[in-house]
């Protein structure tokens, strides 16, 4: 593992093997970096052109999960309990609760804080209630709102 000196690490994150937390990335609490994911931090490096001066700042919201073997792109923001498979390229900014998937990432549904799959479409109207936690989950648009269970 490698943390990087311009960088901030909240309470609870856990860091699997192989990853790499290069200078301007900066992970809240309770953030997932599965085994060999990867950050990066200049748009478009050269090994002949120091860019140190170019670096892009990448946050990772609060609860977010990233899978095994993901890249993360420099620039963006991942939204606060979003879920990036294994294997996925990030390279533009992510929802809270969104589901992403692909080369290059794409939503393809929704995540509960609770880490299970939402039974509601990407886009639209409904409310979903995790049966976990009783969390209940009212999507409006493109916007999910959670309202936790008692």
């Amino acid at each position: 593992m490698f943390v990087g000196h311009r960088v901030v690490i909240g309470n609870n994150v856990k860091i699997q093997n192989n990853v790499s937390v290069y200078d301007n990335v900066t992970l809240e609490d309770d953030v997932f970096c599965g085994p060999s994911m990867v950050f990066t931090n200049v748009y478009n490096p050269r090994s002949a052109v120091t860019r140190k001066d170019e670096y892009r700042d990448t946050l990772v919201r609060r609860g977010a999960t990233l899978g095994a073997n993901c890249t993360v792109i420099c620039g963006i923001t991942i939204g606060e309990r979003a879920f990036v498979t294994a294997g996925a390229v990030v390279n533009r900014g992510v929802r809270p609760f969104a589901l992403m998937a692909g080369v290059p990432a794409r939503q393809i549904g929704w995540m509960s804080r609770f880490g299970e799959q939402i039974a509601l479409p990407q886009e639209g109207h409904g409310t979903w209630t995790c049966p976990s936690t009783g969390d209940q989950y009212t999507l409006t648009g493109t916007e999910l709102l959670v309202q936790p269970g008692g």
